[in-house]
């Protein structure tokens, strides 16, 4: 199934349950993207394996590669995000 395909059904989905629509809460987070230069500071607590970082998260080990970053959460969890999804999602606090 193609892309385009599955989020047609991933609409309909939505459509059949009547789903309702949530808007994302605006949360200040902290984060810093990983680059060659992460791996000569390592951060305790998460495990270095060039080029990814393995993270012990709430939902199971997450892997973070170059280019990725990494997120603390509401909680104070850590956890990877891939570029674009960051890009499209936050945004730098002025």
């Amino acid at each position: 199934m193609n892309l385009s395909a599955s989020l047609e059904r991933a609409h309909e989905f939505i459509q059949e349950r009547n789903m309702k629509q949530y808007v994302k809460k605006p949360v200040v987070i902290e984060a810093f993207q990983i680059t060659d230069s992460t791996f000569e500071n390592p951060i305790d607590g998460l495990t270095y394996d060039y080029p990814c970082i393995r993270i012990d998260t709430l939902e199971g080990v997450m892997v973070g590669n170059i280019g990725d970053w990494i997120i603390r959460g509401v909680k104070g969890e850590l956890y990877p995000c891939k570029p674009d999804i960051f890009e499209l999602t936050y945004e730098e606090k002025s």
